[in-house]
């Protein structure tokens, strides 16, 4: 019993470790990097969403470029 009880704390204290480290950097890579949304109505047809298909779309928002004024002609912006 007194070595489920260690087994446990011991996991517990890793699982929290593990959530404290990954949470500040996920939330970082999502607000500096890049993240994903879901681009959904007819708006942005043909080149997304083609066809006038109900599902929606999954595209990857690149923050870096943004940063680096890397925006060129033809690039498709999203105000988040």
């Amino acid at each position: 019993m007194a070595q489920a009880q260690g087994f446990g704390r011991r996991y517990l204290k890793a699982f929290c470790k593990g959530f404290f480290v990954a949470v500040p950097v996920t939330v970082t890579f999502l607000d500096r990097v890049a993240c994903v949304a879901r681009v959904e109505g007819a708006s942005m047809q043909p080149s997304l969403n083609p066809g006038g298909r109900q599902t929606s779309d999954v595209v990857l928002l690149n923050h870096w470029s943004i940063r680096n004024y890397d925006v060129q002609r033809g690039d498709i912006v999203s105000l988040v």
